[in-house]
């Protein structure tokens, strides 16, 4: 496992980088998870106004102004934190034995975050400067959703983590009992259904704000989903991030499949779960005791096959709504069967004592039939306003 960066390049090309111990490999196969499936977005948005199923609108925008005073103010709160935890970390000694625990501290280097704060802040100013004007010009230009792919993800990965966040500990109310504050700020310990439910309200929102036709819009996002979940678990696989397996004893069903494929310990898990690594000496030398299911990597494989499914057949279905039921429907499938080897918190007090997962997931089964049986009646092809 890679906990971050450096393990990974240390362990494919021998390069030993100290600066890529602050690049935590689950964030960073995440960010690009998110950037590798706004461009999925914005392709198939695109594909969708072709076909007259979204509208532009009209927004005026300014030219020539100086830099606002909130410009100036955001870029020197970036430059501040920029210098002060990531030029910090080099300048101070050991801050990177243990990159989550100096990020999260009060640690850093405030002669750096102030010049280069200065420094952002300066730039800002220039920036405007140039192209500003004797008198302040306004134009109109024509905004399509695709123009809006950028702000979109940002509201998906703000409201997606938050929502992970709030359900990862309303699944674990133990651990979230001993230790609140590092359960709220850990950069580990997220919930796939509680993003995905709170960044849905969220973005429901900013587009109806455009008035961006909903349905059409969640048609476009059906695929995209997909291939986001399987792009964030090479995260959740790579670093280890304890969303693994049950216990896995039986034997390999193929003698050509690597045992990592069938049943592994997740060697220098970023969580440190299990026990000492024989000989091992850092901050990331523990592995699970008993070989388990590798279900992320199945996760990965298994959604990246429903995204391709969905890809080919996209074309084809002109009915709005059907393209989202039927992710409800591969969505909450692959969930649900995955739960079945997976490491769970299970509801006692409910009759068959299901996972949170589980629920969540028949709920997405049935509301996907739903759309398949409904969307015909609820979205006639031919309205294209909210």
């Amino acid at each position: 496992m890679y906990p971050n960066l450096y393990y990974l390049l240390e362990d494919l090309l021998g390069l030993k980088l100290n600066a890529l111990k602050l690049v935590n490999s689950f964030g960073f196969f995440v960010a690009l998870a998110f950037v590798a499936s706004g461009y999925v977005l914005y392709k198939e948005l695109k594909r969708k106004e072709a076909l007259g199923e979204f509208i532009s609108i009209e927004e005026n925008f300014t030219e020539g102004a100086p830099a606002t005073i909130s410009e100036l103010i955001t870029s020197f709160i970036f430059g501040f934190l920029f210098g002060f935890k990531i030029i910090g970390a080099f300048v101070i000694e050991n801050a990177l034995n243990n990159t989550q625990s100096f990020i999260l501290s009060l640690q850093g280097s405030w002669a750096a975050g102030f010049l280069v704060a200065l420094i952002m802040t300066y730039l800002k100013w220039r920036e405007k400067d140039k192209v500003k004007l004797d008198k302040v010009i306004t134009k109109t230009y024509s905004v399509w959703p695709h123009d809006r792919v950028g702000d979109i993800v940002l509201q998906a990965a703000l409201w997606g983590f938050i929502g992970a966040k709030i359900f990862h500990n309303l699944e674990n109310l133990d651990d979230f009992a001993k230790d609140p504050i590092g359960s709220l700020i850990s950069f580990s310990g997220l919930t796939f259904y509680g993003g995905l439910i709170i960044a849905t309200i969220a973005i429901i929102f900013y587009v109806r704000r455009f008035k961006i036709r909903v349905i059409h819009f969640a048609d476009a996002m059906a695929p995209t989903m997909l291939f986001a979940y399987a792009a964030g678990r090479i995260g959740c696989h790579m670093s280890g991030d304890g969303d693994w397996g049950i216990p896995n004893f039986s034997p390999k069903p193929f003698s050509w499949l690597p045992d990592w494929m069938w049943a592994y310990t997740y060697p220098h898990n970023v969580v440190n779960e299990g026990v000492a690594i024989p000989g091992c000496l850092g901050n990331y030398c523990n592995q699970l005791p008993m070989p388990v299911y590798p279900t992320t990597f199945y996760e990965v494989i298994g959604t990246f096959i429903l995204f391709g499914i969905m890809w080919m057949i996209r074309k084809r279905i002109t009915q709005p709504g059907i393209l989202t039921g039927i992710y409800l429907i591969f969505a909450g499938s692959e969930r649900f069967l995955i739960e079945k080897i997976r490491v769970n918190n299970r509801i006692h007090s409910l009759p068959f004592e299901p996972t949170q997962a589980e629920l969540i997931s028949t709920f997405l089964i049935l509301g996907g039939f739903i759309f398949l049986i409904f969307s015909k009646k609820w979205f006639p092809k031919n309205i294209t306003n909210v």
